[in-house]
């Protein structure tokens, strides 16, 4: 069973509830931490190295001074203004350079060749709970979806490699093609969500992509209790739109001091009702038909 977890913007505790769930089963789990942009359960659940590959996010263009002549012929057609005179030098900007090679096919003396972008890594290895997988994107490259494809894909073949039931997905937050590559062809997609208007905003958006892809929605709202109105909302949006709510957790201390202590909450503090309360939303996702 594959389950993901996204949010419709950054800060809802998604990660927090991920991790909950991974430690939560009592057996070894697949943990995919598919929010490459940010990937943070690494440093949750300190996982063993044992494999490093290597993602060509694209490629960036490099001038060779020993031929450049600065014409500025690559400068005039360059669309996304990476490219620039100073002090009469053409400079590229690696930021800002979309890798099209149109400046490397116009350049009349062949000055500018293109190289892969190649600092974007995967990894995997074990963790106290199972295998993990996450992939990091380095600074400045673009996230098509490939890395988390990437991730998705190593994710599965260690669940057949090591019989391993359950693959939990912690996705990244927005509507992205990041998020579509988190949740095609999940089992379950659990959009978390905080009781704010733009929780309640954000919170349709995703749900409007889960129904695209015809999968099973949920709807946790976690720190429902700082603003009862807006959740009353949330909860009046779900049940209008056949969404059901799989949860409602109180704000909780503890769950930062859990992070902190390098736990999830669960592990943290196993026997506290919020605990159970996580307890009771997964057997709800996981029990249903």
């Amino acid at each position: 069973m594959e389950i993901a977890i996204i949010s419709g913007k950054g800060g809802t505790g998604k990660s927090s509830i991920s991790a909950a769930f991974a430690t939560l089963i009592g057996q070894p789990v697949v943990l995919a931490d598919c929010d490459v942009d940010a990937a943070n359960l690494h440093i949750l659940f300190t996982p063993t190295h044992e494999e490093e590959q290597v993602y060509i996010a694209g490629q960036t263009a490099i001038i060779d001074y020993s031929i450049c002549t600065h014409c500025g012929i690559c400068m005039d057609y360059c669309r996304f203004d990476a490219i620039h005179s100073m002090d009469g030098k053409i400079t590229i900007s690696e930021t800002s350079c979309d890798g099209c090679h149109l400046c490397a096919r116009v350049c009349p003396h062949g000055a500018i060749t293109m190289v892969d972008n190649d600092k974007s890594r995967m990894y995997s290895g074990a963790f106290r709970n199972g295998r993990m997988v996450y992939g990091r994107l380095a600074p400045g490259e673009e996230n098509s979806g490939k890395l988390v494809n990437m991730v998705r894909d190593k994710a599965k073949a260690i669940a057949k490699d090591y019989n391993l039931e359950n693959i939990i997905i912690d996705g990244p937050p927005g509507i992205g093609c990041a998020v579509i590559s988190s949740i095609t062809g999940t089992n379950h997609v659990v959009v978390v969500t905080e009781p704010t208007l733009s929780g309640l905003h954000d919170l349709k958006r995703a749900l409007e992509i889960v129904e695209k892809f015809s999968l099973k929605a949920w709807v946790i709202i976690n720190k429902y209790d700082l603003n009862d109105d807006m959740s009353r909302l949330i909860e009046q949006h779900c049940h209008e739109k056949g969404i059901p709510l799989a949860g409602k957790l109180p704000f909780n201390p503890s769950v930062v001091e859990a992070m902190v202590n390098l736990k999830s909450i669960i592990e943290w503090q196993p026997q506290s009702e919020f605990s159970r309360q996580i307890g009771a939303i997964w057997n709800t996702i996981t029990q249903s038909k």
